[in-house]
């Protein structure tokens, strides 16, 4: 049954883009009874909300794909799933980006001017493999785009552009990325990363603190950061996101209020950066 609704899981592009066909093939084009028709696209539209099984393991422990100081945004440590959903191996998937300049709260606006990536600063900072693996995939044509920090750009971010992504599949999803293969039923994921940064090729192998890529702004991004996760298949769609932990991080006192939210609950994993929570990682680590 677990194989069946990973399978099923996987192909979670193939249902929706069926979907969205037969809506536009029943209104326009086919002269047939309303009621098998939306048979067809409701069972089209459950197949696209399957999820796959979930990772039962204890954390692993791996080191940091980042090195300086950070702050953790929709992360484990706060909740699972982190990000709100169980798809695309996301159960404990966390954001990282530098803390906020001035550490005051971040202020929506009405605006529809955005921000180049290059004005962020962690834009093209180096992103490294957790643990030695074998790479296993490699995109890294996407172009950077620009900033999602207003109100009418993330309505459009949300509604427009996500429903496009969700058709164009993880790919757009994740944008530029990489996945590495660690052995024993665990792979990382190293998504949204900046175009012709990727510093390695499918097959090669890798070491742990080896540079993949950098950070960049590819897919469903509002700001440069990177999106980082461990999965127990190599295909995002297929896979359950499996917990970690990393080595050498040190969390500080300081928060960003910019980037805090909610506090801790009850299925948080432990040892693991809070919403807001700023840390380092030893350059040398």
């Amino acid at each position: 049954m677990n194989a069946l609704r990973r399978r099923t899981a996987r192909l979670r592009q193939l249902w929706l883009v069926l979907f969205v066909t037969g809506v536009v093939l029943t209104s326009t084009v086919l002269d047939t009874p309303w009621w098998p028709s939306l048979a067809v696209l409701l069972c089209l539209l459950a197949l696209a909300f399957v999820g796959p099984p979930r990772g039962e393991r204890a954390p692993v422990e791996t080191g940091s794909p980042v090195r300086g100081r950070w702050v953790a945004v929709n992360g484990p440590g706060s909740r699972v799933p982190s990000h709100g959903v169980r798809s695309y191996g996301q159960a404990y998937a966390v954001d990282v980006l530098h803390p906020s300049p001035s550490g005051a709260p971040a202020r929506i606006g009405w605006g529809v001017r955005t921000r180049a990536p290059a004005s962020y600063s962690s834009f093209g900072e180096p992103v490294l493999a957790v643990a030695d693996g074998t790479v296993v995939a490699v995109l890294d044509r996407k172009r950077d785009h620009r900033s999602r920090d207003t109100w009418p750009t993330l309505v459009w971010m949300m509604v427009v552009e996500a429903f496009f992504r969700e058709l164009g599949g993880a790919a757009w999803i994740l944008g530029n990325h990489v996945v590495v293969d660690h052995g024993d039923g665990v792979w990382s994921a190293y998504a949204h990363l900046r175009r012709d940064s990727a510093a390695v090729r499918v097959g090669e192998r890798v070491q742990a603190g080896q540079r993949l890529a950098e950070v960049g702004n590819t897919g469903n991004t509002t700001e440069p950061h990177l999106h980082f996760q461990l999965m127990d298949a190599p295909h995002v769609t297929g896979a359950a996101g499996l917990p970690w932990r990393w080595r050498g991080v040190t969390e500080l006192e300081a928060t960003d209020p910019a980037r805090a939210s909610g506090g801790r609950r009850e299925t948080a994993l432990e040892d693991v950066p809070e919403n807001g929570r700023i840390f380092e990682v030893a350059v040398g680590g």
